[in-house]
């Protein structure tokens, strides 16, 4: 299994397990990759956290330029603001599972109008941090029945 699965994490995600626990649990984003990586099995799994736009636009074109299998993102606040980064995804040509922890449609009405998920194969949100193993697996299978 050669392709790569890049798990992408937006603004504050590093903050996981202080930042309003009530709303984001107590797991930190070090336990997160932990169960992702757990997820991922033998696949290679790339996992990283950027409060910078500019990064995780890199990082889409990263997985692009290497041939990953799938991409799963949590683009946190930039859901709701990036067009680069939802034209980014846009060239991305595998499985795009866009993640939330908290469910956005829940939320308020500011959090409900997404710009990535016309450009993500599937959503996974309000499941907490254990979304992000279920989305890893989910790729993980998108990508095996297209090989």
């Amino acid at each position: 299994m050669t392709t790569a699965i890049y798990v992408l994490n937006g603004p504050n995600l590093n903050r996981l397990g202080t930042r309003e626990p009530e709303i984001y649990g107590r797991t930190t984003l070090a336990e997160v990759e932990a169960m992702c990586r757990e997820a991922a099995g033998e696949r290679r799994l790339v996992f990283r956290q950027s409060n910078k736009e500019f990064e995780l636009i890199e990082w889409v074109h990263e997985a692009i330029d290497e041939r990953a299998g799938g991409i799963v993102i949590n683009p946190a606040a930039f859901t709701f603001t990036s067009m680069a980064i939802m034209d980014a995804l846009k060239m991305f040509p595998g499985p795009i599972i866009e993640l939330h922890i908290s469910n956005i449609h829940r939320r308020e009405k500011i959090y409900h109008n997404s710009l990535m998920s016309p450009v993500a194969t599937a959503v996974v949100a309000g499941l907490g941090t254990d979304g992000y193993p279920l989305a890893v697996r989910a790729v993980c299978e998108l990508i095996a029945a297209g090989e």
